[in-house]
C-alpha cells in the first residue's frame, strides 16, 4: 500500500512504524539524489548527502519536528540545500587552512634525535642501588604515584622524591646523557 508523504509523516511521527520509514526514503532518496548529482556533480557525494539527509529528515519526523507535515518534500529540499552548503563551507574552510598553514604542514619533519640504546638502558637500570630501581621501576613502569612507592617501601614521599632524583641522574651519567 502506497501512501502519501503527508500520511507517512504522521505514521512517523506516531511512533516506531520501520514500513512507512522505508517507503519515506523510497520515496524522498531518488530526489535527494537527483539534488546531489545536479549541485554536487559527484555520485558518491550525491549518495553521502542522500543519507546524510535522510537521517535528519527521520532525525526530525521522528521527534514530531516539523510543524506541517504537508510540506515534507520542502522541508527535504531545504535540508538537502542547508547539507550542500555546510559541505561547501567546510570544503573553503579546509582550504583557506591548507593556504594559511599549509606550508608548514608540509615542510619536512625534523632529524629524529638520537635513537634509544634499550639494551644500556637495561643495564644502567641494573646498576643502581636496589631501593633506586625499585623506586624507577613503580615510578616509571607500573605508573604508581609517589604516595604509592612510599607507602609500598616503608619511607616517606619526600624521601621516593630524592631517591627518583638521584636514580634518573644516575642514569643519565650511565647513559652519557648531558643536561
Amino acid at each position: 500500500m502506497e501512501s502519501g508523504p503527508t500520511e507517512l509523516v504522521m505514521r512517523i511521527a506516531g511512533g516506531n512504524d520501520r514500513e512507512a520509514e522505508g517507503e519515506f526514503c523510497r520515496m524522498m532518496g531518488p530526489r535527494i539524489r537527483l539534488y546531489g548529482l545536479r549541485h554536487l556533480r559527484d555520485r558518491e557525494s550525491a549518495d553521502d548527502l542522500v543519507q546524510q539527509v535522510l537521517i535528519t529528515a527521520l532525525e526530525t519526523l521522528r521527534n514530531d519536528g516539523l510543524r506541517e507535515p504537508e510540506k515534507v518534500a520542502s522541508f527535504v529540499l531545504g535540508t538537502c540545500r542547508m547539507t550542500v552548503l555546510n559541505q561547501r563551507r567546510g570544503v573553503r574552510r579546509r582550504q583557506q587552512l591548507l593556504d594559511q598553514f599549509g606550508v608548514e604542514m608540509l615542510a619536512p619533519a625534523p632529524a629524529a634525535g638520537p635513537r634509544l640504546d634499550h639494551q644500556k638502558l637495561a643495564n644502567c637500570v641494573q646498576g643502581l642501588k636496589e631501593r633506586e630501581r625499585a623506586v624507577i621501576v613503580m615510578s616509571f613502569y607500573d605508573q604508581e604515584t609517589a604516595a604509592d612507592v612510599a607507602r609500598f617501601l616503608s619511607v616517606s614521599e619526600a624521601n621516593v622524591r630524592v631517591l627518583r632524583h638521584r636514580a634518573l641522574h644516575a642514569l643519565r651519567d650511565c647513559m652519557g646523557v648531558a643536561l
